[in-house]
């Protein structure tokens, strides 16, 4: 068994070589880790979590020429360019990364109960240590490693590059997820790495084709998640397709193959609304407060209000969220509606006796439809003739999958950025995966241009140089490869 990973090997961020040790390390028996972190759940009606998403992508923007540029952290181009857009928010953003450094012990020294949980790209980490921005990570290793503060903050995995799931290929979308798990130990440590339970799909991505959205939960099972962020209105309930009934308790999101196979995790939802504005002025807590206990399973348990946004994006996350967090803070802790993380809620579920099943079943969006008329198990093809006859008959109807957001689709229109990320793939795969060993150089650099040219930044901007810095970081990865002949 490894002891620790080192944080850069052959010149690029830790992205591979080590994943049968870590599957070794995930897959070891999951005591009840969070039962008993000072909060009486029993005496509780509600809770609520709040989670902080952070990231910036890496573009090839370190020098005047796009195909020679250095490849750099959007925020290192935001500091050395204050006068384009909001570049100036740049030094507040630098602040954002940490402040959770500052806010959770300050918040323990006055015996409080703060919780919060965090989720920052694997882009992003590696552009703050490039930068050679260490406070940050000076900050946050205590959040990850002292028990006093470890208890109060959990950490969510994602994907490596921001990748959105709908429209990444599958493979790449387990390399991105691993990738983060090597990158993740390296920087805060294996212990770290074990506690990391829950999994927060980039862009609140939720794949609603059948066999990407088994390709999706099957790979955060292997990954060793229990359980993975929703957004509301990308899910269905499984028995009648409609909309949930309890969005604030636990579900069991099911999902099913075009070849019959069927795999399920712990789906928490996460309600719609103006993310950022929402949590960065704790509306989870009030809206916690305006909700009360339920019964499942025969069992009294408290609801659980869940929101996740930017952690650093806008004005009212930068600059009203520090007060507000702190205030509720102070004003929830030992209350009867406390802040929770999201483990130690599944785990009180647990040891009252909840098991997984007694969750409802949902499943992703249209797919009610899709299993009326559609056998599964009767392969791809009449899969695939079953969907063109339902797009036909409803224009409303489509497998691209479900976002934070009902008026983007991360297929249509990126056609400029996702032909040669396509390619990449392609010749990544046929050139390297399961070719050449996970921990060769030649494997490392290409899985690095790879991922970060996945990032969904490229195609959420959709037009200009964005495209352009998707584009070019796909063209590295693909020269690569063809190198490596």
């Amino acid at each position: 068994m490894i002891d620790s990973l080192p944080e850069t090997v052959d010149d690029v961020p830790n992205l591979s070589g080590s994943e049968q040790a870590i599957r070794t390390l995930l897959r070891r028996p999951c005591a009840l880790r969070h039962v008993g972190n000072g909060v009486d759940m029993g005496r509780i009606r509600a809770g609520f979590a709040c989670a902080l998403h952070m990231h910036q992508p890496l573009i090839p923007a370190g020098g005047a020429d796009l195909r020679s540029a250095h490849i750099i952290s959007n925020l290192k181009h935001m500091m050395n360019n204050p006068g384009e857009g909001d570049n100036h928010n740049a030094g507040v953003f630098h602040w954002c990364y940490k402040r959770m450094g500052e806010f959770i012990p300050t918040l323990v020294r006055e015996g409080k109960q703060p919780r919060i949980m965090l989720e920052y790209s694997g882009t992003l980490l590696h552009g703050l240590r490039d930068m050679g921005l260490h406070d940050v990570f000076e900050a946050l290793l205590p959040l990850a490693r002292d028990p006093d503060y470890a208890r109060c903050v959990e950490w969510l995995g994602a994907p490596w590059g921001h990748a959105v799931a709908p429209s990444t290929p599958v493979q790449d979308f387990r390399l991105h997820v691993q990738a983060f798990q090597h990158h993740f130990a390296a920087i805060f440590g294996l212990p770290a790495l074990e506690r990391l339970r829950g999994f927060s799909p980039s862009e609140m991505a939720l794949p609603n084709h059948p066999d990407v959205a088994y390709a999706f939960v099957k790979t955060l099972h292997d990954c060793g998640y229990r359980w993975v962020l929703v957004q509301e209105h990308t899910v269905e309930e499984a028995e009648d397709g409609g909309a949930l009934r309890d969005k604030h308790i636990p579900h069991r999101l099911v999902v099913k193959s075009s070849q019959g196979e069927s795999i399920s995790i712990i789906a928490i939802i996460k309600t719609q609304g103006s993310d950022t504005k929402l949590v960065a002025q704790m509306q989870p807590y009030y809206e916690a407060k305006s909700v009360g206990a339920t019964e499942l399973a025969g069992r009294r348990i408290p609801r659980l209000v869940t929101q996740i946004a930017d952690g650093e994006n806008g004005g009212v996350m930068m600059n009203e969220f520090p007060p507000k967090f702190l205030d509720v803070m102070r004003e929830a802790s030992a209350s009867e509606v406390p802040p929770l993380n999201v483990s130690e809620y599944l785990d009180y579920l647990a040891s009252i006796g909840i098991a997984d099943a007694d969750f409802p079943a949902i499943q992703p969006l249209f797919h009610h439809r899709l299993w009326q008329r559609y056998q599964a198990g009767s392969g791809p093809e009449k899969l695939a003739q079953v969907i063109a006859e339902l797009k036909q008959e409803d224009g409303r109807f489509h497998v691209e999958g479900g976002s934070w957001t009902n008026n983007i689709s991360w297929v249509r229109g990126y056609d400029d950025v996702l032909r040669p990320m396509e390619r990449a793939s392609a010749l990544f795969s046929d050139k390297f995966l399961n070719a050449v060993p996970s921990g060769d150089p030649r494997y490392r650099k290409a899985l690095f241009h790879l991922l970060a040219a996945e990032t969904s930044c490229y195609r959420y901007w959709g037009q200009g140089i964005w495209t352009d810095y998707g584009r070019e970081l796909a063209e590295r990865a693909i020269r690569i490869a063809q190198d490596a002949d």
